[in-house]
This record gives structure tokens, C-alpha cells and sequence, in this order.
């Protein structure tokens, strides 16, 4: 049986909110960072059990203007306590500690688009991440910027590879053989867990870096719609846990898109009583157009991939 939640954790922000508003974030605070004698989770999943800002204010010190993406990419952020400007809430819930299969030295699918992660999640009775939880996972109990810290570092997550032009016809040919060769030669994917040093405070492995991962969004987007992705790839991007792309349809597949499923936790009576808790909406389920796809992934380590110095 789930052990019951009896008390709230303690709150790790600083709300830039009224008295009022601090009080009931302290309500919200969750206890999920204690140990428990027995998960709410299935066992190959990490339980989450913390507070969230939904709008937080964040300091970076060092940005660089990432011209070929249009993006801005932030190499270090103040070491402080994020800043709310909302009121807390608690989530708790389950999340997969690797990217899909979820295990070990095993490599992520890519070439998946959002159907193809959500279908692959629901075999196995979970749904996809909504983007909050995929955000506070990785942030961890000390809601750092990158789940190592507060300097992006390309020695602890697979990031910030060099980058290959790739032929966008192969990626996409019918001919099988075709495909197979462009992917593997575009691929600098490493295995799950094989940077032990890529994980946060809640110990969930490789989101920011390696692949892209696809998330439910919490609001609608022009072209996104209901999707968003997270993480960021292996090459230079904004590899931190806050940012989100949503210039892609969810029908969308690329040589480095690919997914974890999450799951809600276990009912628990004294978490429901909660006020502050967040209730995940109903996970979308549009009805996709095309045949089903379970992606690409490597057979052999591709030319490219980076060597992992072994500890």
C-alpha cells in the first residue's frame, strides 16, 4: 500500500507574492522529498512530490545569442532562490527515471512525433509528462536552472555537439536502408545513464540534452497546439529545464525528437485535501491521421556519438 502523505514539505521558493500569498505557499509546500518505506509509484518510476511556480523570475548572468536558432541561450544563472510571481502549488506524481525505454544503457527512440510517444507511454499504462512535471523533475528539490546546477556544463549532459548538416530527404525517404544510413550518420545520442553526472535532485536521468522530449503543454500554441519540447538535443541549444519549443506540430519527427512517460501517483487522502494541489487536466487524445511509428534507435554506437569517459 502507498504511504500516506501526512504533511506538506517545506517550500523552496521565494514567492515575490502578498503575505497572504506566502502563507498559503507554505501550505503548498509537499513532502515528497522525504523517503518512504513504499513508492506511489510503480517501481521503475521516480515519485515527485514538491512545490512548482508556474511563472518564476530567473537571473542569468552570462547570455549568448544563438544566431543559426534565433534563441537565447543562458551559460549561468545567479545562484538564489527562484523568485515566484504567482503562488505556489504542489505537484506529485510519477515520472520515468530515463527516456523511453525507461531502462538503463538502453538508447531513446527518435524520429517519434507526439502520438507515437503518447501511444508508446499508454501500452505501458502511463501518458505523457505534462510540461510543469517535466519542469519540476528536472529543477529538483533546490530548483536549480539546469538539473546539475547553475552553469551549463557539457562535460555533465550530452550537449553542445558539433553539427551536421543533415540531408532532410534521407531523414524522411520511404526506402528503409536510406533512412537507417542518414540517421545513424547524424547520430550523437549517448545510452541512458551513461552520463551519470545528468540527473537532478530526484534522480531523473538525461532531460536536458541528448533528445528532445515531447511533453503535453499546458496551453494552446499556434503551431504546436497541445505539444511541446523539452530538453533541448545534443547539439547547442537552450539546454535548461524552463524552456519549451513549440515551433513544431505535433505530428512532427526529426532525427533527435523522442519522450519519457509520466504517471499520476497513487491517491493519497491527506494530498487530496491539499488546496494547493495541482491537478494534471484530462491527457489530450486527438486521433492521428497517419500509421503509427515506435522511431529509430541505433543498433551500433554511430560515428559521431561522443565517448563517455568511464568513471
Amino acid at each position: 500500500m502507498p504511504t500516506e502523505t501526512r504533511s506538506a514539505p517545506a517550500a523552496e521558493l521565494v514567492p515575490a507574492a502578498t503575505p497572504a500569498a506566502s502563507a498559503s505557499a507554505a501550505t503548498a509546500a509537499p513532502a515528497s522529498e522525504a523517503k518512504a518505506t513504499s513508492s506511489p509509484c510503480p517501481a521503475d518510476m521516480v515519485f515527485v512530490d514538491t512545490t512548482y511556480c508556474p511563472d518564476v523570475e530567473l537571473e542569468c548572468l552570462k547570455k549568448e545569442h544563438n544566431k543559426p536558432n534565433k534563441i537565447i541561450i543562458c551559460h549561468e544563472f545567479a545562484e538564489q532562490a527562484q523568485k515566484c510571481k504567482t503562488e505556489l502549488r504542489r505537484q506529485r506524481y510519477c515520472i520515468d527515471k530515463y527516456e523511453y525505454p525507461n531502462k538503463a544503457g538502453a538508447h531513446p527512440p527518435v524520429m517519434v512525433d507526439w502520438y507515437d510517444s503518447l501511444a508508446m507511454c499508454q501500452e505501458q499504462g502511463k501518458r505523457l509528462c505534462w510540461e510543469s512535471e517535466w519542469v519540476a523533475a528536472c529543477e529538483g528539490p533546490k530548483k536549480t536552472p539546469f538539473p546539475y546546477g547553475y552553469k551549463r556544463d557539457p562535460k555533465t549532459c550530452n550537449i553542445d555537439n558539433p553539427w551536421y548538416q543533415p540531408v532532410l530527404k534521407n531523414i524522411y525517404s520511404r526506402e528503409a536502408w536510406i533512412q537507417e544510413q542518414e540517421l545513424f550518420r547524424l547520430d550523437q545520442s549517448v545510452s541512458s545513464g551513461e552520463m551519470p553526472g545528468c540527473a537532478s535532485g530526484f534522480d531523473v536521468h538525461d532531460q536536458t540534452g541528448n533528445v528532445d522530449e515531447w511533453v503535453n503543454a499546458e496551453k494552446n500554441y499556434e503551431k504546436s497546439k497541445w505539444a511541446g519540447l523539452k530538453g533541448g538535443a545534443w547539439g547547442h541549444v537552450r539546454n535548461a529545464c524552463r524552456p519549451m519549443t513549440v515551433s513544431h506540430e505535433p505530428e512532427f519527427t526529426y532525427y533527435f525528437v523522442s519522450f519519457r512517460c509520466c504517471a499520476d501517483a497513487a491517491s493519497d487522502a491527506a494530498a487530496e485535501a491539499d488546496p494547493t494541489l495541482w491537478r494534471p487536466p484530462p491527457q489530450p487524445t486527438p486521433k492521428k491521421l497517419h500509421a503509427f511509428s515506435r522511431g529509430w534507435t541505433p543498433k551500433t554506437r554511430a560515428p559521431h556519438q561522443p565517448s563517455v569517459p568511464q568513471p
